[in-house]
This record gives structure tokens, C-alpha cells and sequence, in this order.
């Protein structure tokens, strides 16, 4: 039996790109959801004109980690087997999709991994993003006993009953750090897949105060604490530590 599949877009103000990242993800998908996360700039209305997606709708911008919460929601009550999700801002190409809906037949949890291997052509990150980057990541590797490359990538294919009962309560850009202390917690099998570095937009914008690196990264190491503190004291039960696929 085929497994039912989704691939999700979390947007919020991308009328810019959202056509093109629709019919991209539409051509390797079998069905696409969009969470509309309160978007002002016209992207609703080009969103509304459309009869080929699934269309969630949140009434005012809740977050990124918010709107991928709604998929979730999404995929465990339409009884989908895989949720994939990938940015609407062109980083991620869609012709990877079904590789991740592949791998996800064995791994509960397919991320995307922008550092493990070299790609022709890979555009160089912005300078303090990547160092985040890397300071979170080794900490959650040092803190969980994982083996991540990047912990941010928002290219992800996820076996929808081990994310059933995973419950997330941050909102914005940490809510991927909640995920994998509840992810190493409930032992579940990830292994990344390296996919190329594409940076279309480098003023794109955190919003607020998370613009400013130190606070950002500040903000990230506070929730990825009180995600640990939820965690009672007790040692995280692991699963063997991930795999690294195409190193």
C-alpha cells in the first residue's frame, strides 16, 4: 500500500513567491497544504484563487513554529502517513520532495541538512546566521546526544504517527529546537539528507528584536532550556543517534 503523503508551506507576506513555490512543490506532490500565518501583503488573495491546495488560515501572524503546528494538526486528523514541509522563499527545491517522502519509509524523521556535504553553486550563508547555526546545533548534539549537521533547516519529512502525540507549545522561528528535545525524548529515528544552500532573499527579516544576532540567539538557548526543564530531570530516553546520509 502507497503511503499518503502531504507536503506543507508555512507562509506568511511571500506574494512574491508563493506561485512559483506552489506549482513547484504541486509537480512532486499529490497533495499540498498551505498555512496562510495571517499574511497582509496580498498573499491570501492569490492563495484564495486557487482550487489545487489545502488551505489552513490563521487570522492574525502567530509564528513560524505556529504554523507548523497547524500542519501537523492537519496531517494526523486527514490521516496522512508523511507530512513534508518546506519553505515558500525558493531555498528548498521541490524535487527533493519525493526523496524525503522516500527516506521517511524507514525514519521517523527526515530533515534537511544545508552543512552536510557541498552542493555546486551552494551560495555562503549569512555570516551570523551559520554561526548560530553551529553553536546551537553543537549544543543540542552535546545536550541530547545527537548527531545533527543543522538544526534549523526547514526542509523536513516527518511519519505522522511518531509526531502524533508530540506536543509543542513554541510559536516562533525555536519552535524546530522544542522539536527535537521532544523528538530525542520519545527516541525517534532521524537521519538527515543534504540538500543545496539557496539564499534568494538575505534581507529577510526574523522580525523584532530577533534581527539582532545576540538577542536571537539568546531567545534560542532560553527555549531550548525550558524545553530540557519540561523533561522532569530525567535523562532523555534516545533511540541510537541519527544517521548522516551523502557525507
Amino acid at each position: 500500500m502507497t503511503a499518503r503523503s502531504l507536503t506543507a508551506l508555512p507562509v506568511f507576506n511571500e506574494r512574491n513567491h508563493v506561485v512559483a513555490a506552489l506549482d513547484g512543490a504541486l509537480s512532486y506532490s499529490e497533495e499540498v497544504l498551505v498555512v496562510d500565518d495571517g499574511s497582509t501583503d496580498g498573499t491570501s488573495d492569490l492563495l484564495a484563487a486557487r482550487n489545487d491546495i489545502h488551505l489552513v488560515s490563521h487570522p492574525h501572524n502567530r509564528g513560524y513554529g505556529a504554523a507548523v503546528r497547524s500542519a501537523f494538526q492537519f496531517a494526523v486528523e486527514g490521516g496522512y502517513d508523511i507530512l513534508v514541509t518546506i519553505d515558500c522563499d525558493g531555498q528548498h527545491q521541490p524535487q527533493l520532495i519525493p526523496r524525503f517522502v522516500e527516506a521517511a519509509a524507514e525514519f521517523d524523521v527526515v530533515s534537511g541538512s544545508r552543512y552536510l556535504r557541498d552542493f555546486p553553486g551552494d551560495a555562503d550563508p549569512p555570516e551570523d546566521r551559520r554561526r548560530i547555526n553551529e553553536q546551537i546545533t553543537a549544543e543540542l548534539n552535546r545536550r541530547l546526544g545527537l548527531q545533527l549537521t543543522d538544526a534549523f533547516c526547514g526542509f523536513k519529512a516527518y511519519r505522522v504517527e511518531a509526531i502524533r502525540t508530540i506536543e509543542l507549545q513554541e510559536d516562533g522561528y525555536a519552535m524546530p529546537l522544542e522539536f527535537w528535545v521532544r523528538a530525542a525524548k520519545r527516541g525517534l529515528r532521524i537521519v538527515e539528507v543534504a540538500v543545496p544552500r539557496i539564499y534568494l532573499d538575505l534581507s529577510r527579516s526574523f522580525g523584532g528584536s530577533l534581527d539582532d544576532a545576540q538577542r536571537r540567539l539568546a531567545v534560542y538557548r532560553r527555549v531550548l532550556d525550558r524545553a530540557l526543564g519540561t523533561l522532569s530531570g530525567e535523562a532523555p530516553a534516545f533511540a541510537p543517534t541519527p544517521l548522516c546520509e551523502g557525507s
